[in-house]
């Protein structure tokens, strides 16, 4: 049997963290949750991600560096930005940056599991 995709939350917002957390794995998803970037990149189990759902705005590394970082470890990762500060700079910054999706707070939870499932079309099984 399969197992189910990883997907990492780092998100500085606990409340908002968990909240994605229960949501993706009601919907089939395993979860790791981080509360900045340095944790997850310390992490362990950052390789078995498939997946990352980060905020943009964080204490520390923002997503949309968190997201660039992977990329120059040579471990890039398709990533979904959530963030309260979307604009037409923000979703522009994003694409250029290879981004799957940037989801303005508050998102609809199918608005966010289409761009989770998006993401893990991009990826390849890991072992």
């Amino acid at each position: 049997m399969p197992s189910r995709p990883l997907v990492a939350i780092v998100d500085d917002d606990q409340s908002l963290r968990d909240a994605t957390s229960n949501l993706l794995q009601a919907a089939g998803f395993s979860t790791a949750t981080f509360a900045d970037a340095e944790s997850f990149l310390q992490s362990a189990g950052r390789p078995r991600a498939a997946c990352l759902v980060t905020d943009l705005r964080m204490p520390g590394m923002s997503g949309v560096q968190l997201h660039q970082h992977l990329i120059a470890l040579g471990a890039p990762m398709p990533t979904v930005l959530i963030t309260a500060y979307a604009s037409d700079a923000t979703r522009s910054r994003a694409r250029e940056a290879g981004i799957v999706c940037c989801l303005a707070k508050p998102f609809a939870p199918d608005e966010l599991l289409e761009c989770v499932r998006k993401a893990l079309a991009r990826t390849t099984p890991k072992s």
